[in-house]
C-alpha cells in the first residue's frame, strides 16, 4: 500500500511539471522574436533618418575658375538645405585649400584661408542671401550641372579689412563654422573700398557663383 501510494502521488506530479515545462518554453522564442523585430525597426529607422538627412546635401561639380593672379583653380560646393548651408572649397594651384561657408540660419560669411590658422566673419548682406538661397532652391540635377566660367562672367573684387582687436572665441561659434575655426584665431572683418597706399592686401580668396559673378574677396589688417 504505501508503495502504490507514492506511486500515485509522482503521478500527481508529474503531469505538473510536463505542463510547467513548455509554457515556459514557448516564452523564450516570443520575447526573442519580439526583441528582433524592434531592433530590426530601429535600424531601419536610422537609415531612413541618414538617408534623409544625406539627401539634403548635394555636392556640386568641381570647376576650374582663375583667380585673382590669373592661375587656374578648383572650386566645389557642398549644399546644405537642411541647415541653409553653402559650403566652398577652393583649391588653389599649388594645392593649398581654403574654405568660405554662407550661413543664412545665424547670418554669417566664414573664411578659413588656405594654409593659415586663422578665420575671418563678416555679416551676410542682401547678395549673400540671393546667392545662397539660388543655391538651396536647386536641385540635385541642377546642382550636378557643370557650370563653366567663360568670357561672359561678371568679376569683381571686394576688400574686408580684418579687425585685429574684434578677436572672436571659436567656442561661442555655432555649427559648422566652429568646427571649422575651433583650432583657429578668429575675427570680424568689415568692407571698405580698399586698404589704402598705406596698406598691403594680405591674401585673397575667388570664388564663383552660379550667377555667372566671380568676386575675388582680398583681406588685409586695420590698424587697432
Amino acid at each position: 500500500m504505501v508503495r502504490c501510494w507514492k506511486h500515485s502521488e509522482a503521478a500527481l506530479e508529474d503531469p505538473q511539471c510536463m505542463h510547467c515545462g513548455p509554457i515556459s518554453s514557448s516564452r523564450v522564442p516570443h520575447k526573442v522574436l519580439w526583441c528582433s523585430l524592434a531592433a530590426m525597426l530601429l535600424i531601419v529607422i536610422i537609415a531612413l533618418s541618414v538617408t534623409a538627412h544625406l539627401g539634403l546635401q548635394h555636392k556640386t561639380q568641381v570647376i576650374r575658375i582663375p583667380d585673382h593672379m590669373g592661375d587656374l583653380i578648383n572650386q566645389s560646393a557642398l549644399i546644405d538645405k537642411h541647415n541653409n548651408v553653402v559650403t566652398y572649397s577652393v583649391t588653389s594651384h599649388v594645392n593649398y585649400t581654403s574654405t568660405v561657408i554662407f550661413d543664412m540660419r545665424h547670418g554669417l560669411v566664414c573664411y578659413k584661408p588656405d594654409n593659415q590658422d586663422s578665420c575671418f566673419l563678416r555679416r551676410m548682406e542682401s547678395l549673400d542671401y540671393e546667392n545662397v538661397q539660388s543655391q538651396l532652391n536647386k536641385s540635385e540635377q541642377q546642382l550636378r550641372q557643370v557650370w563653366v566660367v567663360g568670357n561672359q562672367t561678371e568679376k569683381h573684387t571686394e576688400f574686408l579689412g580684418v579687425l585685429p582687436s574684434s578677436r572672436v572665441e571659436a567656442s561661442t561659434l555655432q555649427e559648422p563654422l566652429q568646427s571649422l575655426c575651433q583650432q583657429a584665431s578668429v575675427y570680424w572683418t568689415r568692407r571698405s573700398d580698399g586698404p589704402g597706399k598705406q596698406r598691403l592686401i594680405y591674401f585673397c580668396i575667388d570664388i564663383c557663383f552660379p550667377s555667372n559673378i566671380c568676386v575675388s574677396v582680398c583681406f588685409y589688417y586695420l590698424p587697432e
